[in-house]
């Protein structure tokens, strides 16, 4: 929170120079890709004041000397802190329907010889994306003899590591439609759920920076990458969609979040309406 004096000096709890924002954000772009505008600073102001409190340190100057020499493995901790994690089960359901209606019937007639499915959720966040995906495959009979396996990254380690314990509060399920609810085992004593090994074991959760080098080779049959790109400047978008469109394979499948779209960011992709993309030929 900020406060001001009767003469106008910052009361905040830790001093932020203009300086201090404007290293923080150079620093936020070159380790994530994410574009900090000037309008976020009292956010991530909030966000990294608990990393000081943590460190007890006396004003940003410390902090920024701190994370530009990388102190203590801190970067990652500042990446964490800066990173939105906003995601619920089946969100853009038609997404969802999408791959249940039309997508998976053309990929079982396409791979019937390989009967092989590979999936990437990237930005995956606390896991309900690659669990809902993994819910709808699963559902498909005709695909219970295949080898399916999803690949679910983000960019924070501490998400990472609850999407791969599985674990959620009840409230969190109440949207997900019926029929994949026998998916999730619920615990009314403590009302938390956990997802269950069947959905478990199709999915394999990573730390990945999408702006790394990238250790796996795909190729992917479809690419959840919502509510990432909005992030990003548009020099970064063009190269990350081109680096999607390579590891696809052909004709394969791009979804991207509400907000986002690639009109004017690349023309590998063309549109099938509602944010989703399929790979030009």
């Amino acid at each position: 929170m900020t406060f001001k004096s009767a003469k106008g000096f910052d009361m905040r709890e830790f001093p932020m120079s203009e300086g201090n924002f404007k290293q923080i954000k150079s620093l936020a772009y070159s380790l994530t890709g994410i574009s900090l505008s000037d309008h976020k600073q009292n956010m991530i102001y909030g966000r990294l004041a608990r990393r000081l409190r943590k460190l007890e340190l006396k004003d940003f100057d410390q902090y920024c000397t701190i994370i530009s020499q990388d102190h203590g493995g801190e970067q990652l901790e500042f990446v964490n802190a800066i990173t939105t994690n906003l995601t619920s089960f089946f969100r853009e359901g038609h997404h969802f329907d999408f791959v249940e209606r039309e997508l998976l019937p053309k990929l079982l007639r396409e791979k019937a010889s390989t009967k092989r499915l590979r999936i990437w959720s990237a930005g995956c966040s606390t896991g309900e994306e690659p669990y809902s995906i993994a819910m709808v495959l699963k559902s498909c009979a005709a695909l219970s003899s295949w080898d399916i396996k999803i690949l679910a990254t983000d960019l924070d380690s501490n998400v990472i590591a609850k999407a791969s314990d599985g674990i959620y509060p009840l409230e969190r399920v109440e949207g997900v439609p019926a029929k994949y609810k026998r998916y999730i085992s619920v615990n009314t004593a403590d009302d938390l759920v956990k997802m269950k090994d069947a959905v478990k074991k199709v999915i394999t959760f990573k730390q990945l920076n999408l702006l790394h080098e990238w250790p796996m080779k795909g190729p992917f049959d479809f690419i959840f990458c919502r509510n990432v790109v909005i992030y990003f400047d548009v020099s970064t978008q063009v190269k990350l969609f081109d680096r999607f469109a390579n590891i696809l394979i052909p004709n394969g499948h791009l979804f991207i979040g509400h907000s986002e779209n690639l009109h004017n960011i690349t023309a590998r992709f063309g549109s099938l309406g509602k944010t989703i993309y399929r790979l030009n030929s």
